[in-house]
């Protein structure tokens, strides 16, 4: 009969919760994302091993599985030459977790350990065009519930060049309607941030939260039963906006258009306007 120790799952949960979230006292966004590899792998293992994910062992991380997952994250997945060392430092830091639970897999772990990074040429990001943003802007079909969502997230989106995750667990509370409306969003190491509203985002904004007629704790954008969006969600509105906004916008073909794109193209409008670059790298 395996030995307790020899399951993946009491590790991984040990690394999610103890290591990353109790020790180094990682923020929500962070143990979220330390989690998407995981899921990634363990679909992975099902998918090509027939082991299901609360059956999996340290012994079925085998070196050569993990290459081919990684290769898999390339290749079917499309995943970016720049994602892979991301996805390959969370497998890292549970390999460590794994050789200080279980020094019996210690040999295991080292190999995983020693698979090398991938380097990748930093491109230039790309930005959009006023124009292009606007013919984003305009795609939401405002006469259904959905659409009206759409059209108060894209906004948020570029108006506050807002990352993903935080416009994601943005709840309705920390937006302020008046004289001068705000935002206050939870980024990267938990710092908290207020972000001015233009006037068109605080009246589309203050409409749209009227008509949900929920609760302040509850979600900016919810999905269809009332939950917060995922990143994926966000991602998923955006590239239906883009595909909507290619018939209008010749500019945006063969283009790849990306949140993050969006936060940038905020950044350089903003400064093309005059902004002081000082108050735009505190965004």
């Amino acid at each position: 009969m395996p030995r307790h120790s020899e399951f993946l799952g009491p590790h991984l949960q040990a690394f999610c919760t103890e290591y990353v979230g109790t020790q180094k006292r990682a923020s929500p966004h962070t143990i979220n994302s330390c989690r998407d590899p995981f899921r990634l792998l363990l679909t992975f293992m099902q998918q090509t091993t027939g082991i299901a994910p609360s059956a999996v062992r340290i012994a079925d991380l085998a070196l050569p599985f993990m290459l081919r997952f990684l290769e898999h994250l390339e290749q079917q997945r499309g995943n970016t030459v720049r994602t892979r060392p991301i996805r390959l430092a969370a497998l890292r830091g549970l390999c460590r977790v794994v050789a200080l639970r279980d020094p019996a897999s210690g040999g295991q772990a080292a190999q995983i350990l020693a698979i090398p990074r991938t380097r990748a040429p930093k491109k230039l990001l790309g930005a959009l065009t006023r124009g292009a943003i606007e013919a984003l802007l305009a795609t939401p079909n405002r006469s259904t519930w959905s659409g009206r969502r759409d059209q108060a997230l894209l906004l948020t989106l570029y108006h506050t060049g807002a990352r993903v995750s935080e416009l994601a667990a943005l709840p309705q509370a920390p937006v302020r309607f008046g004289p001068t409306s705000f935002g206050q969003f939870l980024g990267k190491g938990r710092k908290e941030r207020p972000v001015p509203l233009w006037p068109k985002t605080a009246r589309v904004l203050q409409a749209w939260f009227l008509e949900t007629g929920a609760t302040t704790r509850a979600p900016a954008f919810p999905t269809a039963r009332g939950g917060p969006l995922a990143r994926a969600g966000v991602a998923s509105i955006l590239q239906l906006a883009v595909r909507r906004a290619r018939t209008a916008c010749d500019s945006l073909h063969g283009q790849r258009v990306s949140p993050h794109v969006i936060r940038h193209s905020t950044a350089l409008h903003l400064l093309q306007s005059g902004v002081d670059i000082a108050v735009i790298a505190l965004w």
